[in-house]
């Protein structure tokens, strides 16, 4: 028998345990965010044997916590005999989920947070990068991240006494991350260890010979890097590649639109909202890097592909996102590679094009190559990509290889 939402709903009701009050509104949450009927009855299945477990354990609902989950997954079970999948591969990840939906209604307790001092000293430091360097979140995040670990490597949960670190701590936290990174990953590492020794410089905790110590990681490129462009034919082939007669199609198509055509980078894309389009005006208010808004025109075809996406495809939904996911939950697209990414890897395979770069941000380098060979200057061009140092745009005078070759040199002795 087909599963249907009528039928995970009355299991929801069959409950009888601590939570049998509230699962048919979990189940009703998991309809609201389009999971799938498969996927609702297999969630509302584990959710009543997790409330059934419960019962057995007179475990109340405002005691329920994680070790009550981690009991339950480790409780003896025997497989069914024609079973050929992974026994109970996706109970844990359901039944978290319903706690975490308890625990989102006051239900339940919160899981209980555990704060070491680096915690504390790590969330001085990404005041310090939002207010001061003005960085975006999601580097302040990573700088976060990096920090933590190598004040836990280094001190452990002790007080963080930052005027007792030295040369080898540094190098010793380096060489460890060493291990498991490539030379591009470590270099973020250096990065963020250097930004975090300037911020305890700036507190006077340490000297500015220490920042020295951080060693640099060679990995060999150009410097600075040659853009990464996809080619004009390429970018037709891949938004052409899209199925306009899908949802995901028609979403795809827009925001592939968008990055051609204006040159926006991923991150900038997942951050549109409904009403960051003017569509009087023409035009498109985005939010780029350090929070900084800039409006933009609205190009025809651009124009018509979102419309034709909310038109016929964007689900209703109170999440106020202009692209949301594809499958459940239902929210707005995810920073990496499972949003923009993840379209323009797909697209390219769609279309069969092999490039040697997946991300989105070919894209934008095509779009400023184009304008160069367009005849337009860099300082237009770093006005279209919205640079806020010429530095950044340099690096595309690079490219026009028939106007740096007048520039070049004779070679000594040679009869040109």
């Amino acid at each position: 028998m087909e599963p249907t939402l009528e039928g995970a709903m009355a299991l929801a009701r069959s409950a009888t345990g601590p939570l049998s009050p509230h699962l048919p509104a979990f189940v009703t949450s998991l309809i609201d965010q389009r999971y799938a009927v498969v996927c609702v009855r297999a969630k509302a299945w584990r959710a009543t044997a997790f409330d059934a477990w419960l019962a057995t354990q007179g475990v109340e609902l405002a005691d329920v916590q994680d070790v009550h989950v981690d009991e339950f997954i480790r409780r003896p079970y025997r497989p069914r005999s024609d079973c050929q999948a992974p026994p109970r591969r996706h109970e844990p990840n359901a039944v978290r989920q319903l706690l975490g939906y308890l625990r989102g209604q006051g239900l339940c307790a919160a899981a209980p947070v555990v704060i070491v001092p680096a915690d504390v000293l790590v969330a001085s430091f990404a005041q310090y990068l939002r207010r001061e360097r003005g960085l975006a979140t999601a580097t302040i995040g990573y700088y976060r991240t990096i920090t933590r670990d190598f004040l836990v490597h280094r001190f452990g949960s002790e007080c963080i006494a930052l005027g007792a670190l030295h040369a080898t701590d540094i190098i010793g936290f380096v060489q460890h991350q060493a291990r498991r990174l490539s030379a591009r990953g470590l270099k973020h590492v250096v990065t963020a260890l250097r930004a975090f020794l300037r911020f305890a410089q700036y507190r006077g905790e340490i000297d500015e010979a220490l920042i020295s110590a951080v060693p640099a990681v060679a990995a060999w490129s150009t410097t600075p890097p040659l853009p990464r462009a996809i080619s004009a034919e390429h970018a037709r082939r891949v938004i052409e590649s899209c199925d306009l007669s899908t949802v995901v199609g028609r979403r795809d198509r827009a925001v592939l639109l968008l990055l051609a055509r204006l040159g926006l980078r991923g991150g900038e894309v997942i951050t549109l909202l409904l009403e960051d389009i003017d569509w009087d005006a023409g035009r498109l208010c985005v939010r780029g890097k350090n929070g900084h808004q800039c409006l933009m025109p609205l190009p025809v075809d651009v124009g018509e592909a979102i419309a034709a996406y909310l038109q016929n495809g964007r689900p209703a939904c109170a999440d106020r996102h202009l692209f949301l996911r594809s499958r459940a939950p239902l929210r707005g697209l995810m920073h990496g590679s499972d949003g923009v990414g993840s379209i323009v890897g797909n697209a390219l395979r769609r279309a069969g094009v092999d490039a040697p770069h997946k991300g989105s941000h070919q894209f934008r380098h095509a779009l400023a190559v184009r304008m160069l060979q367009g005849g337009a200057s860099l300082p237009e061009i770093g006005e279209v990509l919205r640079h806020r140092s010429p530095l950044s745009t340099s690096i595309y005078a690079k490219v026009d290889l028939a106007a740096l070759r007048p520039l070049a040199l004779p070679w000594p002795g040679s009869s040109s």
